[in-house]
């Protein structure tokens, strides 16, 4: 069965409902291979890409399985929805209100006109999203491959003096090297009292002896992401970061081997924050547990405080425990997991054991 028409099954589309999407991660995912610009429209009946000229040939090199509908001058994507929904007899239009601004959501409904009911799309491409096919696991697996190669790759390219930012510089480079098509995010380099800033951005500092490296990294392959964390040492790290890490990676491992589907999103996630405030550090892990990982590098269902989601085989998701430190610095350490039926399967693989270089 498609994607589209795991949509259309989902929302139990009658011949009166269709679907509008926007987010290109969406469209992508329900074309299965369209990565350019515009709109999908989606009922019982019809599978259309709307776009203009620049993307035409593109959608239908892409989505074979689709209608490929070019807007004009003075027919825009908004005309040809209409077109779309009124020449289907559509009397319910769901949108992703999530997504649109007001002012396209606006326009929208005023195309379609009054007698046709805008109704929210609620998340559904993105709850499909959440269990990963054979074939979407294999490009997130690729792309773990390439980041795990990548970050044995730098280790022996880091020297004293060198800055964060050509840390960064480096990393990037390595990686696309290796295939990645491009990155999942913007890398964070975060060295010494930087460590202490989870979303640190790279910058001129330099690396000096005895400080802490974390390094936030990903490769992108056949438009799926990888996400994985390293801190390593920089020479002999002090007593208290020493420490920092230990926890840390106890408390990651703990976790990674606890996930498994029925498990409760926030459980595993109290498992790694409990352990952390036990051992002296409550407070400094201020961050969810993890995210899932896909299309996007965050996606649904999350590990955190504020989700009760129960795990499902085929989620993958990041395992990530930090403490942070202000003036001091900072430990993260993260993999990208496959949830299984009996546990998981960590697809990042690089050692999580401290390095110290």
């Amino acid at each position: 069965m498609s994607a589209s028409e795991r949509l259309v099954d989902l929302l139990r589309l009658g011949a009166k409902t269709a679907v509008a999407v926007h987010d290109p991660s969406n469209m992508f995912y329900l074309t299965e291979g369209y990565s350019g610009e515009g709109m999908v429209f989606i009922s019982a009946a019809r599978r259309v890409i709307v776009t203009d000229f620049r993307y035409t040939e593109q959608a239908g090199r892409q989505a074979p399985d689709f209608e490929v509908v070019m807007t004009e001058k003075g027919r825009g994507a908004s005309q040809v929805l209409a077109e779309l929904v009124h020449g289907g007899g559509i009397t319910e239009l769901k949108l992703e209100t999530n997504y649109l601004s007001v002012d396209e959501f606006e326009k929208l409904r005023a195309a379609v006109g009054e007698e046709v009911s805008c109704t929210p799309l609620a998340g559904a491409p993105q709850k499909l999203r959440q269990i990963k096919t054979p074939q979407e696991v294999l490009a997130i697996r690729k792309a773990c491959d390439i980041t795990s190669e990548a970050f044995e790759a730098i280790l022996p390219k880091i020297r004293e003096g060198m800055t964060e930012k050509e840390l960064q510089i480096e990393l990037d480079f390595t990686m696309y090297r290796l295939g990645a098509e491009s990155l999942a995010f913007d890398t964070i380099i975060a060295s010494g009292v930087n460590g202490s800033l989870p979303h640190a951005i790279p910058g001129n500092k330099p690396i000096r002896r005895g400080e802490m490296i974390t390094m936030d990294f990903g490769a992108r392959v056949g438009h799926y992401c990888a996400d994985m964390t390293r801190t390593v040492a920089f020479g002999t790290p002090t007593p208290e970061m020493r420490k920092v890490y230990d926890t840390v990676l106890r408390a990651q491992t703990m976790c990674e081997d606890a996930l498994a589907a029925g498990k409760n999103c926030f459980d595993i996630d109290k498992l790694a924050r409990d352990y952390i405030d036990a051992r002296g550090y409550a407070g400094r892990f201020g961050h969810g547990l993890g995210h899932s990982v896909g299309i996007d590098i965050h996606e649904e269902p999350r590990l955190s405080m504020m989700c009760h989601e129960v795990l499902q085989a085929g989620i993958v998701i990041t395992v990530e425990p930090g403490i942070y430190l202000p003036g001091v610095g900072g430990v993260r350490i993260e993999n990208t997991c496959l949830v299984k039926e009996n546990g998981c399967v960590p697809l990042t693989t690089a050692d999580k054991q401290l390095i110290i270089l």
